[in-house]
């Protein structure tokens, strides 16, 4: 039994990227165009997202892109026609102000962009995570997005289940409370959501680690344990920021079910 009716997936930009920040000691002399997921959820009880996209304010003007970017050596992001988040949920004929409930994969800038924007949400994230990104001075936590007493917050500790067929697991490593999804869809069964436990194939395929990494024993461990559910569910890997493979992907309005 799954709760769960549809899975859509809203590509809502690209990061222009070093190979080697995707995998470790591979790829520094390459450049990739890393994608910017949203996962939209539509529930037997209302909509669910999974991470938020970035905050277009932040590559706004030249000025925001060397505040935020250039400054740190880091290439602006993209966002061009057809990427923005609010256009991407109208297609699907909703808003931001639909969304019950976010579940934050972690608070990197890349995910937790419109946090801030949705009114009616109860955020949900790792509590480990939250800690973590409210008093780090690490480049990557834009603390303008969920920095608000506005915010309602839902914390979690581990393992934990929204809904029939949406289970959230902890897959520490990139970041201390970073987590993925298993969602299962009444038709083609379970799709495990990886977010930034692995950025490509080759990071499951070959167990390579992430090229930031928080605790990198504990990244490893959770590319096994991906690995080990896809093959005990059968479930297909939905990767968050592949290049190659979002080409192949049902991008919204189109959807999986």
């Amino acid at each position: 039994m799954t709760a769960v009716e549809r899975l859509y997936i809203l590509l809502c930009g690209y990061e222009v990227i070093p190979k080697s920040v995707s995998t470790l000691g591979h790829g520094q002399n390459f450049m990739i165009c890393a994608p910017i997921c949203v996962y939209l959820l539509k529930t037997l009880t209302g909509w669910t997202m999974l991470d938020t996209g970035l905050d277009p304010f932040y590559i706004s003007t030249e000025k925001n892109k060397a505040r935020y970017f250039s400054d740190y050596g880091v290439t602006p992001p993209i966002i061009r026609e057809g990427h923005d988040l609010e256009g991407l949920l109208a297609e699907i004929g909703i808003g931001l102000d639909d969304i019950s409930d976010v579940i934050i994969s972690h608070l990197h800038y890349d995910h937790s962009g419109y946090i801030k924007k949705l009114p009616n949400a109860v955020i949900h994230i790792q509590e480990a995570e939250y800690s973590y990104a409210m008093e780090s001075k690490e480049y990557g936590y834009f603390t303008e997005d969920f920095a608000s007493d506005d915010i309602a917050w839902t914390f979690h500790n581990g393992d934990w289940n929204l809904c029939p067929g949406l289970d959230l697991i902890a897959t520490c490593g990139h970041t201390p409370g970073h987590q993925s999804a298993i969602v299962t869809l009444p038709s083609s069964g379970k799709k495990i959501l990886t977010f930034d436990a692995g950025d490509l194939r080759e990071n499951f395929a070959h167990e390579v680690l992430p090229g930031v990494t928080y605790d990198a024993e504990a990244a490893l461990e959770s590319i096994q344990r991906i690995n080990a559910l896809s093959q005990r569910f059968n479930a297909e890997l939905i990767l968050f920021h592949d290049p190659q493979e979002i080409q192949e992907l049902p991008l919204s309005p189109n959807f999986y079910a």
